[in-house]
């Protein structure tokens, strides 16, 4: 009788806190691609400084026709390079946030150089499970829906992921809190 009971009222809170997750919108992003919308749950539990500054850099439109200048097939899409060569960034440096959060299909994660604390605006989304990058690069967001427009990111060369003219771009970047469409 007693998990007769429970089983509604479980049903209940579990709907309020999915409703409540899913209606952060302060920390939802949305990027346009050619060939739909990209929806990424930002984590500032997780990575409190390399989301405020995305939040920022899209705020200010900084990301808008960024191109993926770096594509590897089963691997990894990577853009934020207002230059569009891989070398560029934007903001400021950030201290790397690592976490425990895996780097799974999906997931949404800082680059950057040989120095951990080196990365400003270029991130990239993980095609394929990529656990060895684990604890080394700092997850800020994990894709909810979209991931068959990623999947059809134009991919980079063999190898180096360099992307021929002309790459795939993200159109529009905005924190859904202030979107219009």
């Amino acid at each position: 009788m007693r998990l007769a009971i429970l089983t509604p009222v479980l049903a209940v809170i579990l709907m309020f806190a999915g409703a409540a997750s899913a209606m952060d919108k302060e920390n939802t992003l949305y990027i346009d691609l050619k060939d739909g919308r990209v929806v990424i749950e930002m984590r500032p539990d997780l990575a409190p400084n390399h989301v405020a500054q995305i939040k920022k850099l899209a705020r200010e439109g900084k990301y808008d026709g960024v191109v993926f200048h770096r594509v590897i097939d089963g691997f990894m899409a990577q853009t934020g390079d207002p230059t569009g060569t891989g070398t560029g960034g934007m903001g400021e440096t950030l201290k790397a946030e690592f976490s425990k959060e895996p780097h799974s299909r999906g997931a949404v994660s800082m680059a950057r150089t040989n120095d951990p604390n080196s990365a400003r605006s270029q991130f990239f989304i993980v095609l394929k499970d990529s656990n060895f990058l684990d604890g080394q690069y700092t997850v800020w967001g994990k894709v909810t829906s979209g991931m068959e427009f990623v999947d059809k990111i134009k991919k980079g060369a063999p190898g180096s992921g360099a992307v021929s003219a002309p790459p795939d771009k993200m159109i529009k970047v905005q924190v859904a809190a202030d979107a219009k469409s």
